[in-house]
């Protein structure tokens, strides 16, 4: 019988920038405990099937499995999401995109939003959970993540969101937001960051947009103002060096007010634009 506070130690020598945090959600996973309960309890012992099951998460974390694809789970804004190895995995940096749209109309607007590649449905459903008001249809091209965000939404009790098959807006003849949201692919097909981390294990449908990381954006941009009412809201995520290039794409589209916003790196993360109302 090996003990909680021993497996930690052995654990936190793994190659991971987060060796200690991943040990003790690993570790947690297998116990079926907080991770509270490791600090609380040091000295209890495991079995040796849990023992066994944490050894084989830590040899798949070793080899650079992602930590929520070994869970199943990932955290988002305030929500817990199941995710999947055919989506990307839901990242603190994509609730900028959340911060910024509750900024733009306060909670006793009833709007209605789009978020494009939902994946997890993790902005629409970070959204819905935010505003009951808002009506929140969030699509994807890939049917099974569109049935994994559906999953979450059902755990998550979230009746004002619904999520579709779409390919960007092929499905959504005749429909228009006030809003529309997007992470969409944006890294170029020859970055080496592709080779490294956690990205390795990432579905690359959900990453890789052409040659420069841009042919998503260009498309999303393009095709929105048909989607969009007047005075609506555009809101992207992009790379940490394509924000000039989005802001031009945006201004050239027709779309005003445009801007960016930081990450808490400093990187410019996201950019927005409002479509211009008829008058």
């Amino acid at each position: 019988m090996t003990r909680i506070d021993q497996l930690l130690a052995h654990a936190a020598q793994i190659d991971s920038p987060t060796a200690q945090l991943d040990a003790e959600l690993l570790l947690a996973f297998v116990l079926e405990k907080p991770r509270s309960y490791l600090y609380t309890w040091p000295d209890k012992t495991a079995t040796e099937a849990q023992v066994a099951a944490f050894m084989t998460l830590l040899e798949r974390r070793q080899r650079g499995e992602p930590v929520a694809y070994l869970l199943g789970r990932q955290g988002f804004w305030t929500l817990d999401l199941q995710v999947a190895e055919h989506t990307l995995i839901p990242r603190a940096d994509t609730e900028l995109l959340v911060e910024a749209a509750l900024q733009l109309a306060d909670a006793r607007s009833a709007l209605k939003v789009l978020d494009l590649g939902t994946g997890t449905g993790a902005l629409a459903l970070a959204l819905a959970s935010e505003r009951p008001l808002w009506s929140v249809t969030g699509v994807d091209r890939i049917e099974s993540a569109v049935v994994l965000a559906q999953h979450n939404q059902r755990q998550l009790l979230l009746t004002n969101a619904q999520f579709l098959s779409s390919h960007w807006f092929s499905a959504l003849t005749d429909q228009c937001y006030d809003l529309i949201v997007s992470n969409p692919p944006y890294i170029a097909d020859n970055d080496p960051h592709l080779q490294q981390g956690d990205v390795r294990f990432e579905p690359l449908s959900a990453l890789v947009a052409g040659s420069d990381g841009l042919d998503d954006i260009r498309l999303i941009i393009a095709q929105a103002p048909s989607y969009l009412t007047a005075n609506g809201w555009l809101l992207l995520e992009h790379g940490f060096d394509q924000a000039c290039a989005v802001r031009e794409l945006l201004q050239q589209a027709g779309f005003i007010d445009v801007s960016s916003q930081r990450d808490l790196s400093g990187h410019e993360r996201i950019s927005l634009g409002r479509l211009p109302s008829l008058s």
